[in-house]
């Protein structure tokens, strides 16, 4: 390992716990990724060893049988993990947003139905916000729950972007219901709903149609979810109370942008990796292509644009740790390290030269995955609103 993404002020804990992910990412993931990837195939055994490294329960408390370990521990794998494959890191992050939301808003009867068993990875969760034709509009969703007499819900309506769609037993599912309040934020419920893995009807009135072929991000299922009649009762509402499922999913979102951010400099990192690989085998007119200072110039910004990226997913996590909002932060972070990862992805492509366009190197994948940081939790656009709206706030002109 070279001296790029290092973490001061970790503790031995920490140090031991991204000491294993390392080595798994390096003897299980990366001699099998592109393989997978190009096949479009679950990393089931890859998954098997992640359970077993105990990474679905990193940051459950341990009085739910979780290691209890902090965001930034968390964020810190999921750049090893992504570094290796990025749609491995995507598996664990929605079921990671399911399990902080239940930390963080769930009532203790939820908690401790579900929490120990997501630690081991028996309940796997997924994390559903989006629908067709919506996008970052969330106050737009249609996907509606209607009380009945006996005091459950009956839902309707079409989610989609679901990653784990298939394999996953649990989603929180973010739906309108009629509060009555006057804001459309606070007409909005989260649900737990159980469900069989796999695809077709999985319970009674939830469809997940299929996967959804995506130009990268593969291996991973990603699907729509279907709900018509769907029966639920009251006490799968996340923290039992109806109308705060917009602030829930808001809290998960901001976790789920650190997450995003981690991934990103995990690839940029591998990208960097093997453009500086690559720059001393490959020679022309006479030299490695790295004593080209055309080449010497890029790898420099390269590597400079994986530090910052690093920094500032680092910070992010850390001030979550601490208690305290972060959407500027994570929104920071996700925003620059996505751009960032892009750019050094596209560099190392061009040190590649043709070879890079062929699926025989790694950048041909990493290509393809550096894209879906650019839309995975909120479009560039979207971070720049939250920032550019809190920094008026902290600038207000006075008088």
């Amino acid at each position: 390992m070279g001296r790029l993404c290092e973490t001061e002020g970790l503790t031995e804990d920490q140090t031991e716990i991204l000491k294993a992910v390392r080595t798994f990412v390096e003897e299980k993931i990366l001699p099998v990724a592109t393989e997978l990837e190009h096949a479009d195939e679950y990393p089931q055994e890859i998954v098997d060893g992640l359970k077993e490294l105990g990474i679905f329960g990193l940051m459950i408390p341990e009085e739910y049988d979780g290691l209890g370990e902090s965001l930034l521990t968390y964020a810190l794998c999921v750049e090893e993990i992504a570094r290796g494959w990025m749609s491995v890191s995507g598996v664990i992050n929605t079921h990671f947003i399911v399990a902080y939301m239940l930390m963080q808003h769930g009532t203790e009867e939820q908690k401790k139905k579900y929490l120990p068993r997501m630690a081991t990875g028996e309940v796997r969760g997924a994390f559903s916000m989006s629908e067709p034709g919506l996008g970052s509009d969330v106050a737009a969703i249609k996907t509606k729950a209607v009380k009945g007499d006996d005091g459950g819900y009956t839902i309707d309506g079409q989610k989609m972007w679901l990653t784990n769609g298939g394999t996953s037993t649990l989603v929180a599912t973010l739906v309108k219901s009629d509060e009555g309040a006057d804001s459309v934020y606070k007409n909005m419920t989260t649900f737990l709903l159980e469900k069989e893995a796999g695809f077709g009807e999985t319970a009674p009135g939830l469809t997940i149609p299929g996967k959804i072929d995506k130009m990268g991000y593969k291996g991973v299922d990603t699907t729509e979810m279907v709900l018509e009649g769907h029966q639920v009762s009251a006490d799968q509402i996340l923290g039992g109370e109806p109308g705060k499922g917009f602030y829930q999913m808001m809290d998960g979102v901001e976790v789920g942008r650190v997450n995003v951010a981690a991934r990103a400099c995990g690839i940029a990192n591998r990208a960097f990796e093997l453009g500086i690989a690559y720059a001393q085998q490959r020679e022309t007119f006479g030299k490695p292509i790295a004593e080209h200072q055309a080449i010497l110039f890029r790898l420099a910004e390269m590597a400079t644009k994986v530090e910052a990226s690093h920094a500032m997913m680092v910070r992010a996590a850390r001030i979550k740790d601490k208690g305290e909002r972060n959407d500027v932060e994570a929104g920071m972070a996700k925003y620059l390290a996505a751009e960032y990862c892009n750019e050094v992805v596209q560099d190392s492509f061009r040190i590649h030269g043709g070879y890079g366009y062929s699926k025989e190197y790694e950048i041909e994948r990493l290509y393809r995955e550096a894209a879906f940081m650019l839309i995975g939790e909120g479009t560039a656009d979207i971070q720049k609103m939250i920032i550019g709206r809190s920094l008026l706030k902290d600038y207000k002109l006075k008088g």
